[in-house]
């Protein structure tokens, strides 16, 4: 057994969840304004799992990166939970703070625009992964400016994770349903997370303040890449993973 740390990272309200299994020590839930507070945290060798895209191309085709397509194949009806990341053009069209609703839109329509110059098919940025643009700035920033990084941080993605977990089979059933959670989808990964080594306990635990129910659980699926990272054992897409002009790794690891 490695005597590395693991941890799984997802974005929440408050900034980054982490959870994070150190080896003989219960599991434990924390919540940081900022990736590098994380890294600031943690060991100097740790392996972190993050369900945030990593590696931005200049221009993207038909599905966003080439990962979201690789991985979207095995998800079934969880396949719309990995959204097309565009180029980096748009993801730092609007790098700003957001003062205003009108604002947070009309960045939205130029980041938008930037993305179907930068895309063929020409595509526009959905809502959703507009949202995360920030978060996406924030890793690749630090992945530039500390490149000696890009070995121990990799990117994932839970519903990936739970496939794997699964024995290669999409979970049956959604987090959330029109943006509330979904108590069985839930019970079904915490269910699935404790056969895999998480305690149970932990899983049942209320997230810490500023992360939500289903942040925690993404969080534990991804730690659990995480450590098959450290062993040699974590899968990529593609495989082995590319990287962007920058020389940013892009790669789902399951």
């Amino acid at each position: 057994m490695s005597d590395r740390v693991a941890a799984g990272v997802d974005g929440c309200k408050a900034g980054w969840i982490a959870v994070v299994r150190e080896p003989g020590r219960a599991a434990y839930a924390c919540v940081v304004g900022s990736f590098e507070a994380l890294i600031a945290m943690l060991p100097g060798d740790a392996a972190i799992a993050v369900d945030m895209p990593i590696g931005l191309p200049d221009f993207t085709r038909h599905g966003g990166r080439g990962p979201e397509t690789l991985v979207r194949r095995f998800l079934g009806e969880r396949q719309s939970s990995v959204f097309s990341i565009p180029s980096r053009a748009a993801v730092y069209a609007a790098d700003e703070p957001f003062t205003t609703v009108e604002r947070w839109y009309e960045t939205h329509r130029l980041a938008s625009r930037v993305a179907r110059e930068t895309s063929d098919p020409p595509r526009g940025v959905s809502i959703q992964a507009f949202g995360i643009f920030s978060k996406i700035r924030e890793l690749d920033r630090l992945l530039l400016a500390r490149q000696e990084l890009r070995g121990r941080i990799i990117e994932s993605h839970p519903e990936a994770a739970f496939w794997r977990l699964n024995g290669g089979e999409a979970m049956a059933l959604p987090k959330k349903i029109k943006g509330r959670i979904n108590p069985p989808g839930m019970e079904e990964r915490k269910a699935l997370l404790a056969r895999s080594g998480h305690d149970r306990t932990f899983l049942d635990r209320p997230p810490p303040r500023g992360a939500g129910e289903d942040d925690l659980l993404d969080a534990a699926a991804v730690t659990l890449v995480a450590e098959r990272f450290i062993r040699g054992e974590a899968v990529s897409f593609p495989d082995p993973p590319g990287n962007d002009r920058l020389g940013n790794p892009i790669a789902i690891w399951t």
